[in-house]
């Protein structure tokens, strides 16, 4: 299975790339994590939000890996826990499904987006910064993985 991590950014600091690959390569042979950075719209051009989600919408679109479930990260979507989550996956590895992962713009994901995906989830209903996500998502995502093998990294509490 392979995990994609579609994110709207680039240029994120040290530690964010230290961070999100110290979780990436804790990831088993059977669920690699694979990281797509997509351009970001610059800001600066007169363009409207709409525009530049929309613009950002068809840079991710073609990055997604045909036939892959489409997850939407979003503050509006479902909150989900780390138990669900790993459910989620466990079922897309019974199917033989891979994941994509969509992390939005600045500005947020385009509606067409979110309308189209396979899943519209929230981590939480805070905003955080990007390159902030992809780290808590990796680290979710081997969370999740660890609680399919019965790994000891996971506690309930």
């Amino acid at each position: 299975m392979k995990l994609y991590i579609l994110a709207v950014g680039n240029r994120m600091p040290e530690w964010i790339g230290t961070a999100f690959a110290e979780y990436e390569k804790r990831m088993p042979r059977e669920a690699r994590i694979e990281l797509k950075e997509i351009r970001p719209e610059k800001r600066d051009t007169g363009k409207s939000v709409p525009q530049i989600q929309e613009i950002e919408a068809s840079r991710i679109q073609a990055a997604m890996p045909a036939g892959c479930c489409r997850i939407v990260l979003d503050e509006r979507g479902t909150l989900v826990s780390t138990t669900e989550l790993a459910s989620l996956i466990e079922k897309l590895m019974q199917d033989g499904r891979d994941a994509a992962f969509v992390i939005g713009g600045a500005d947020g994901t385009h509606p067409a987006l979110r309308t189209g995906c396979d899943k519209l989830v929230s981590l939480s209903r805070m905003t955080f910064p990007h390159g902030l996500v992809r780290v808590m998502l990796a680290e979710q995502l081997y969370r999740a993985i660890s609680i399919i093998h019965n790994h000891p990294y996971h506690r309930e509490g």
